[in-house]
């Protein structure tokens, strides 16, 4: 993977809780992937066009800073995109905490596997413990607090609590049960530590390229789900940003784009935080696929004029009998599908299923900040084009931000990094003291589901309408 990009590299590391945001990166800079340009090997003619993944950044990674050596997980702002192509380096647990709360890293896989390295980041910079028992304590107490820094994704617990169990595991398997050291000295030797420690380390990142391949696997297994020429309507953004890389519900997309079986794509917005216009929308727009943005309300319109043959989404969590949480109005999406007679499939890695919950009733939905649909986010790049603007800015500027408050509660945050100023504002378009409803995902019963689609194969429903996934 080349993550050569000059703002990745010079980057100043920061040792406390904040995520660090690499400006002066446009959307072309970003680290791309080291895969092939096309998505399959399936056989097409040469006048079969292919997705090209090959100008999508990797969502997240691993990397050492060359000056002073600290470990930093590098994710891709979603926050930002498209308009911005900002890289967060985050040297801390906290760090990555906040990431995961601001959605600048979103996605169930690419939170399983962000929860893991956020692990293995605490191990390399911020734990000091010289007793392993200590050390498996204390990252018991870390996997804990990143598992629970969202509520409803399965991943994030999931990432979390197989870095955990792995790290006990070496300890015994290498230790016994006492945790005494390799070198058969007493409990807490420093060798054993050292050669944990690494494993960890190693092990997050083996996660990483375990997703790409299992993200691969369900567009493989999804992909002859589609008749030639199908045109697919996805929500929200299950594609390579939800991901480590390549997707899920976007992986079937890519794949059967370059089997012939799909002509475009309709993307839903998905109001209050747009994921599919700003990043489904442009996912599939870099990459080459044909796509249609519409709003959230007008799927029923293209279903009802038959423009629709299928609906792939992705999945937050999936109870044992199917029952699936996925970005608000998934259900009304399913619903709709189940009136106009159009498959629905989910597609989601196998790790998304949560076998401890027998339906979707017993799956916790995040609540959101009112102030998502209270008023619009809005971020950009500015370009003064005189001498008293750039003075003007530079003013402003002088400590690197400057925070302002302007008339009927809309706020905007001016910034200097580098030789760019940016901007971030909020603007309020809602009265004042209207109340909020905000829940980030919905339940979609397993009877309105088509199948569910892993990288283990096709799920069909039972006669009585549910899942058996277990």
């Amino acid at each position: 993977m080349d993550t050569s990009a000059s703002a990745v590299l010079s980057a100043e590391p920061q040792a406390d809780a904040q995520p660090q945001a690499v400006a002066d990166t446009t959307i072309s800079e970003l680290p791309s992937a080291s895969t092939a340009a096309t998505t399959t090997d399936a056989t097409t003619t040469d006048a079969q066009p292919r997705a090209d993944l090959t100008k999508l950044p990797r969502t997240i990674w691993w990397q050492y800073d060359e000056a002073d050596g600290l470990a930093g997980i590098y994710i891709i702002d979603q926050t930002r995109l498209p308009l911005q192509g900002d890289v967060l380096v985050c040297r801390t647990l906290e760090g990555v905490i906040l990431a995961i709360k601001t959605l600048a890293l979103r996605g169930a896989p690419a939170l399983g596997v962000g929860s893991a390295m956020a692990l293995a980041l605490w191990s390399e910079n911020e734990s000091n413990h010289t007793a392993v028992e200590e050390y498996l304590a204390a990252l018991d107490i870390a996997a804990d607090r990143v598992a629970s820094a969202r509520p409803t994704a399965a991943n994030l617990a999931w990432g979390a609590n197989r870095l955990r169990d792995f790290a006990h595991s070496y300890a015994a398997e290498h230790d016994g049960s006492s945790y005494r050291s390799i070198d058969g000295s007493d409990d807490g030797s420093p060798d054993l530590l050292v050669n944990l420690k690494a494993a960890i380390v190693e092990y997050a990142q083996m996660m990483a390229t375990e997703d790409e391949a299992t993200n691969r696997a369900i567009g493989a297994v999804g992909a002859p789900l589609l008749a030639d020429g199908s045109r697919v309507l996805t929500h929200c953004n299950a594609g390579s940003l939800a991901t480590v890389f390549f997707g899920t519900a976007l992986g079937v997309v890519y794949t059967a784009f370059d089997q012939g079986r799909i002509s475009h794509v309709w993307v839903t917005e998905t109001r209050p935080l747009n994921q599919g216009a700003r990043l489904t929308a442009w996912e599939l727009s870099v990459a080459g696929v044909p796509n249609v943005l519409i709003t959230d309300s007008m799927a029923a319109s293209v279903m009802a004029q038959g423009w629709v043959d299928a609906v792939l989404v992705g999945a937050d969590r999936i109870a044992a009998n199917g029952d699936t949480a996925n970005k608000v109005g998934t259900l009304a999406l399913a619903q709709l599908a189940r009136a106009y007679n159009i498959p629905f499939y989910v597609c989601a890695p196998s790790s998304t299923i949560d076998s401890t919950l027998a339906d979707g009733s017993l799956i916790p939905i995040e609540q959101r900040d009112p102030r998502e649909m209270e008023g619009n986010n809005a971020s950009g790049i500015i370009l003064p084009d005189n001498n008293d603007a750039v003075r003007a800015l530079d003013t402003l500027t002088a400590s690197g931000e400057k925070e302002l408050k302007l008339k009927n509660g809309h706020q905007m945050l001016l910034s200097r990094k580098g030789g760019a100023y940016s901007f971030d504002a909020w603007f309020k378009t809602t009265p004042p003291g209207v109340m909020v409803y905000n829940p980030a995902f919905d339940v979609t019963a397993a009877r309105l589901i088509t199948a569910i689609i892993t990288e283990k194969g096709v799920f069909s429903p039972n006669s009585d309408g549910d899942f058996d996934l277990l």
